[in-house]
């Protein structure tokens, strides 16, 4: 494994670059998916997304005839660490679209739902949410109780999911419903199936859910007998589980140097902000701070050997669940270094005078929840320790 870049991956790395700097509004810091899905923010979004998708870059890891550019996952880690890092909207698609929900239907999919779906996401046209947890299965998936029973041909979907990133501006939704019954099933992980499903089919109601910054990412949906076509279910009905097993793994890969990136942008915008105040920075948070500068280095190197690992053919299970422990904890510890970088400051409220304030605190508010999304940290160390060391549960 080599830590180092050719020069054609640098040079593209500089097209990146520039692209956001002739493409974003000055000053950019990037706003984090509260801001790329807001009323105001999402117009930046859907026109950045169409740009992404011009140049072929928002899916170029995908095979040609599904618009991608079977790019190198080297190509592909180069473009998403300079995209999360200069804050770039748009660049998955809704949550999931380019992430897992297009990997996945290449894996398990119907031709035809390929044609149907892959093509629009690649060119920036069809943005996605992913509909799994509900009130009363989070961590523990399996105990979903959305329902699909077929009827005349259709799938008629009911039941209620919560925590819905993006669904709000979603055009379709990646969902996980139980179509057998638990305890006619081997296990309660049976009887699940995947679907898509279009957002504007009747019966589907999305209410918006503010998180404690004030923001509006997060969603409820409800299905009231949503009918969906049979040939929306993805791969065989009941086998759901094991589709969206596979695409949690795809999901926990995609934060690894997502995450890096953005704790190595707030640490320079940290750096940038101590420099300019009279006192500069304290003994302590200067300790600090190298420590946390050290720390995202290690989260990038992380980052890199699990996609040199799929450049191998190989597919990280275990591996990405430790490192996106490491990198969602990290981004945690430096939004507190932040915080603490700003001293009194971070108490007020944010003020659109100061950007880097605003972005500083709105970032120490939103990342509670990286070590949520994609399974907690104590899934994701259980994961560790039954996959990586064979450990007994």
């Amino acid at each position: 494994m080599h830590f180092s870049f050719t020069p054609e991956q640098q040079a593209f790395r500089l097209e990146a670059r520039d692209f956001a700097k002739r493409e974003l509004p000055p000053g950019w810091l990037g706003g984090g998916l509260d801001e790329e899905y807001s009323e105001e923010g999402f117009p930046l979004t859907r026109a950045t997304a169409l740009k992404l998708g011009e140049k072929g870059w928002l899916a170029m890891g995908w095979p040609r005839e599904y618009g991608g550019q079977a790019a190198s996952l080297m190509e592909q880690l180069v473009y998403q660490e300079e995209m999360a890092y200069l804050g770039v909207p748009g660049t998955d698609m809704g949550v999931g679209g380019v992430a897992w929900i297009g990997p996945s239907l290449m894996l398990f999919g119907s031709e035809a739902q390929k044609r149907e779906h892959l093509p629009p996401i690649a060119s920036g046209r069809r943005f996605w949410c992913t509909a799994y947890s509900e009130p009363g299965a989070g961590s523990d998936l399996a105990s979903l109780q959305c329902r699909a029973r077929l009827h005349g041909g259709k799938y008629l979907i009911g039941g209620q999911k919560i925590w819905t990133s993006a669904g709000h501006i979603a055009d379709w939704c990646w969902l996980a419903a139980r179509t057998g019954t638990m305890h006619r099933a081997p296990t309660k992980h049976g009887g699940i199936s995947l679907f898509l499903v279009d957002m504007k089919t009747p019966g589907v109601a999305v209410r918006p859910l503010t998180d404690m910054s004030g923001l509006h990412v997060l969603n409820e949906i409800f299905f009231d007998d949503v009918a969906v076509p049979a040939e929306n279910l993805v791969g065989k009905e009941g086998e759901g589980w094991y589709y969206m097993v596979s695409a949690l793994d795809y999901e926990r890969v995609w934060p690894g140097i997502r995450f890096t990136s953005r704790a190595r942008r707030m640490l320079d915008e940290v750096v940038r902000y101590v420099k300019g105040t009279p006192r500069g920075a304290s003994p302590l948070l200067r300790q600090r701070l190298a420590s946390i500068a050290v720390e995202v280095e290690v989260g990038r190197l992380m980052s890199y050997r699990l996609a040199w690992m799929q450049s191998q053919g190989q597919k990280p299970s275990h591996e990405a669940s430790a490192v996106k422990v490491y990198v969602s904890e990290l981004i945690q510890r430096m939004a507190n270094v932040g915080v603490q970088a700003l001293g009194l400051y971070a108490a007020l409220s944010p003020s659109k005078r100061d950007p880097v304030l605003e972005w500083l605190q709105r970032n120490y508010l939103s990342c509670v929840c990286e070590t949520i999304l994609a399974g907690t940290s104590e899934i994701q160390r259980n994961i560790v320790a039954t996959r990586g060391l064979g450990l007994p549960r």
